[in-house]
């Protein structure tokens, strides 16, 4: 079945154009709503948003299709996507929806759906809930209609929540940390449970205007927060995205470390302890060959997947893994969470910095990173990718890295762009490579 609305991480799109009108939010609230109607038990589901302007209107268009289909709501107000999934399962609710499109500017948001146990939607659920966008939703009776409340207390579970993923006897005292939220859902949560650690804190954008989320701050957007460490002299950065649930690091000196870094040190940690499961770590193709050839060398194996963290996340349930990311920086660690958590895995950073005494810089250096390039080429009204010399250039060109490197040329699931990566040990042969390829598919499209 071809997907109408659902992406690679939801439903996505700018505000008032296509799946995003209130008119069609308020049909996914009625069909998600009809598609979790089951046994006799008063249904309930629970709705968080980041920061963006729209987020009011989507929160209304959604309480009016669930309400309408006879589900209670529950609206947490903003909130990290993380702790809607967590709420979600705490509060025996049915479903759990958060209003966000992440990294996206404030122009664009999202519906991200959550499953009775915490878990983002499997690809048969969510075209379930298309078939049922196509179909006249089916009306309860007046007094059949649910009702709808706020909660004051929700962010307090949440802290509560990811502070207990770190051991009790843990604290931060000492530590100098910039947080910076991306001036989206994290906003107030992350550098309150950071500091109520012991560390002395220091948060940026932390001051959402509805429209400034991810403008210029964040997890994309880094030249703020690298500024700040190395201004404050701080020992580390935690960066980011609008709906908190994954993060880049900034080391004392300033520089960007990757989610793959991060795996990799979690990875190790929790290898020595004795609590790493599965064998291994769960990762996608973008993931750097650097850190599937260091896992080897401690006997563990890197498993891929295709590029989104609910892929990450099945593959984990189904292997038995505890950990799994993607170098973007969604971190997964299924003993605490079921779906990507920055600010836990921020703390399980900063415990590593506590633990150790090393200097970030030394202490997320875990492996070197093969060459790895990255390009993007947006194409309009053709799929460049079926063209025949297009075929053809990536052939060739898996044959020129065979043994010596990887390929991965995908189309994106939110936008009309063909990404070409290419990694391996001669950083020129990387670069002719991924090169050849956009020119072919430039030529295509």
């Amino acid at each position: 079945m071809t997907r109408k609305f659902f992406g690679t991480d939801g439903i996505r799109g700018r505000t008032n154009e296509g799946a995003m009108t209130a008119a069609t939010v308020m049909r996914v609230g009625q069909a998600a709503g009809t598609h979790f109607l089951r046994g006799d038990h008063r249904h309930r589901v629970v709705i968080g948003k980041d920061t963006r302007l729209s987020g009011y209107m989507m929160e209304s268009a959604l309480v009016a299709g669930f309400t309408s289909v006879g589900m209670d709501v529950i609206m947490t107000g903003p909130l990290p996507t993380p702790a809607i999934a967590l709420l979600t399962r705490e509060m025996r609710a049915d479903l759990g929806v958060m209003i966000s499109a992440s990294h996206n500017p404030f122009e664009d948001n999202g519906i991200k759906l959550f499953g009775p146990d915490g878990y983002k939607l499997s690809d048969e659920a969510e075209a379930a809930i298309e078939l049922l966008l196509e179909q006249q939703p089916v009306l309860v009776q007046p007094d059949q209609i649910g009702r709808a409340r706020r909660i004051d207390d929700a962010s307090g579970r949440y802290i509560h929540a990811v502070k207990q993923s770190i051991s009790s006897d843990t604290r931060f005292d000492g530590l100098k940390v910039v947080v910076d939220c991306a001036h989206g859902a994290a906003y107030e949560v992350s550098p309150s449970a950071i500091w109520e650690l012991g560390a002395d804190v220091i948060a940026i954008g932390v001051s959402p205007n509805g429209a400034n989320i991810n403008d210029g701050v964040g997890s994309t957007s880094l030249d703020a927060i690298r500024k700040r460490v190395v201004e404050e002299g701080a020992d580390i950065g935690i960066a980011l995205d609008g709906d908190a649930d994954r993060l880049i690091v900034i080391d004392e000196k300033g520089k960007a470390v990757d989610g793959d870094q991060i795996m990799g040190l979690i990875a190790t940690r929790l290898h020595e302890q004795g609590a790493l499961r599965g064998g291994g770590v769960v990762a996608t193709v973008m993931s750097n060959l650097g850190l599937e050839r260091y896992l080897q060398s401690m006997g563990l194996t890197l498993e891929r997947t295709k590029v989104g963290d609910r892929y990450v996340l099945e593959r984990m349930r189904a292997g038995g893994f505890n950990l799994g990311g993607e170098q973007s920086g969604h971190m997964i660690l299924t003993d605490h969470a079921t779906t990507g958590d920055g600010t836990m895995a921020a703390l399980s950073v900063l415990a590593s910095l506590v633990r150790t005494g090393k200097p970030a810089s030394e202490l997320l250096h875990v492996f070197d990173p093969v060459p790895q390039l990255l390009k993007n080429v947006r194409y309009s009204g053709s799929t460049p990718l079926e063209n025949a010399v297009v075929k053809q250039t990536i052939s060739d060109s898996e044959n020129e890295l065979a043994g010596k490197g990887r390929l991965v040329i995908r189309a994106s699931g939110t936008e009309p762009v063909i990404r070409v990566m290419a990694e391996g040990d001669d950083a020129a042969q990387v670069e002719a490579v991924v090169d050849r390829i956009c020119e072919a598919v430039k030529a295509a499209a």
